[in-house]
């Protein structure tokens, strides 16, 4: 009985990484808002009913996506940070994880344009999708929290008028982080994925053409606005 039920995950689980291909094929050549189960079903010579036990409608079909797309430029930013050489060079680590980032971004347009380009008509984001959403900002505040245990960080400049905002947040994202700390974080968070989206995009045609390095140096800029230093 162990070996028909095995049989049968294993089966699912090729059948559902069929369907999410498929679907990523027509994210590239119609957009998120034309994806079509029947489409999907149709190209991978199923029968509509059958694709509806792997995924009940778009959305659910779309939430799996979205969730994938996330949890892989989460990788992404992840392994760039467990393999920086040095520990206390703050400021590398973050340039590492932006970088890993925007490669990502590169390699995967279709799939970043999902996540961060324009809202899918009709379609509400659930809560499944949150925790992954979170991971490359999980990755950026690692490094400010460990700047900040290590004294390799300076307080960031914080408005009067921002402070009530700004301890919102902190009891929010990280409470263990000085606010200022916190409201730096979130407006560079913001500007590493507006950086990307102007590449990727196309808002830096004929504006910026050494664009790794632009970028590189920006990503830098954020890092200092953030208060990250060298030890």
């Amino acid at each position: 009985m162990s070996t028909i039920r095995g049989a049968r995950e294993r089966a699912r689980i090729e059948v559902t990484a069929a369907i999410k291909d498929e679907a990523r094929k027509q994210l590239a050549a119609e957009g998120a808002a034309k994806l079509s189960l029947r489409a999907v079903a149709r190209e991978l010579g199923m029968v509509s009913s059958a694709l509806y036990r792997y995924f009940p409608s778009r959305d659910d079909l779309l939430t799996a996506l979205i969730v994938d797309a996330y949890d892989a430029v989460g990788a992404a930013a992840a392994t760039a940070l467990a393999a920086a050489p040095d520990p206390d060079d703050h400021p590398a680590r973050w340039i590492a994880i932006c970088s890993a980032v925007r490669a990502w971004a590169l390699a995967h347009p279709h799939e970043y344009a999902l996540i961060y380009g324009s809202p899918v008509p009709g379609y509400t984001a659930p809560q499944d999708t949150v925790g992954p959403a979170s991971r490359v900002g999980l990755a950026l505040i690692s490094v400010a929290r460990d700047a900040h245990r290590s004294g390799g960080i300076a307080l960031p400049p914080l408005a009067e008028e921002l402070r009530p905002e700004a301890h919102r947040l902190t009891a929010a994202i990280a409470p263990d982080l000085p606010p200022a700390v916190v409201v730096a974080l979130v407006a560079a968070w913001s500007q590493l994925f507006g950086l990307i989206s102007f590449e990727l995009f196309g808002q830096f045609n004929r504006v910026v053409e050494e664009r790794a390095v632009f970028f590189g140096q920006a990503a830098a800029r954020l890092a200092h606005e953030v208060g990250l230093r060298h030890r």
